[in-house]
């Protein structure tokens, strides 16, 4: 779990109610030590200054392009696209993610909403999941390679 900012307590808890072996990292040493990586949801341009300010963007690029398995929410969605809109000045991501990403597209806190969702190749899932979205990245354009699941 990248620890430099975010909802990281809350991702860690569901982590390992989900059966993984969950660890924070903050530094390059603890990013060699994992098989995966969780960017939680915070707020990216953070996220961004905080990875460069402790010398761990170049490496999470690294271990992106080499193959680590990442997910990212929210956040971390922005911080692991290839291409950002609405980015503030400077800001920079990790890629990784062949998408293009708007930071904050449902508008401001008060525009937040939650909606059901059916969540395509989900085993076991035949009632919709209810997602929030606060402030929430939109997708705006895929590449070739990546599939779509809800």
């Amino acid at each position: 779990m990248l620890a430099l900012q975010g909802d990281v307590v809350h991702h860690l808890e569901l982590l390992e109610r989900a059966g993984a072996t969950a660890t924070t990292v903050r530094r390059e040493r603890e990013l060699a030590a994992v098989d995966a990586l969780v960017i939680p949801g915070g707020e990216s341009s953070v996220i961004d200054k905080l990875a460069r300010a402790v010398g761990l963007m170049q490496p999470l690029r690294e271990r992106v392009a080499d193959g680590m398995p990442a997910l990212g929410t929210c956040a971390g969605m922005i911080m692991l696209a290839d291409w950002v809109e609405a980015a503030i000045d400077g800001q920079q991501s990790i890629g990784g993610l062949d998408v293009t990403v708007r930071r904050n597209a449902f508008g401001r806190q008060v525009d937040s909403f939650e909606a059901d969702l059916a969540i395509a190749g989900v085993s076991g899932r035949d009632d919709p999941f209810r997602a929030v979205f606060i402030r929430a990245p939109w997708v705006e354009q895929v590449g070739p390679g990546v599939e779509v699941l809800a």
